[in-house]
């Protein structure tokens, strides 16, 4: 094996997950990767992104290469609400929040659903955890919950309740949390009724 490949496949094995603009900083050419896939060194998990052969799946893995492959991007609503189990809900789709004036980014699989937010609503309230050597930016449950009411006619007011009931029962939020992010959601008004049914 030439050195190149040596060095790009220790370098895929550290970084768990390679966005094939990050071989640039090795400096190993960029066919390096089709030649490593071809002898089956490396697999391809989505456009652009690629791991060894024995990577090992996690059960977020739709998370990581969304957020390996968009960095700027946020979990948002319900896939926030999958992430930490506030919904029997599953969509097909990840939904992410990115910047107002941002490019929408394009994705072969998995498939996003994008919201656009900006100032305090785009960037208080992320909670950064890391899988496989990649952050997954999901907003924190109390964040998830002010957005669920916020885009209530998206998914649906039962669907905001539920998250507020159970979050609130698994003690994943306080009350000053609610009232801070449904105040930076301009929701404080619609979510007050539902907060003083839980006390």
């Amino acid at each position: 094996m030439s050195t190149w490949k040596e060095k790009t496949i220790n370098y895929i094995k550290d970084v768990k997950i390679l966005r094939r603009k990050d071989l640039k900083k090795i400096g190993a050419p960029l066919y390096y990767l089709n030649l490593l896939e071809k002898e089956n060194k490396i697999q391809k998990l989505s456009r652009g992104l690629y791991a060894t052969i024995d990577y090992e799946f996690d059960e977020n893995q739709s998370y990581i290469e969304v957020c390996k492959h968009i960095p700027n991007a946020v979990i948002c609503l319900l896939s926030a609400l999958c992430f930490y189990e506030l919904t029997v809900q599953n969509p097909y789709q990840i939904w992410i929040a990115i910047e107002r004036r941002v490019k929408k980014p394009k994705m072969e699989y998995p498939p996003l659903r994008v919201f656009r937010f900006s100032g305090k609503a785009l960037t208080d309230g992320i909670e950064i955890v890391k899988k496989n050597n990649t952050k997954i930016k999901v907003y924190c449950p109390a964040k998830t919950v002010a957005d669920c009411f916020k885009y209530r006619n998206k998914i649906g007011i039962d669907v905001a309740i539920e998250a507020l009931r159970d979050g609130w029962k698994k003690n994943l939020f306080t009350l000053k949390d609610l009232n801070h992010y449904a105040k930076i959601c301009r929701v404080e008004k619609i979510i007050k009724p539902y907060i003083e049914s839980l006390l």
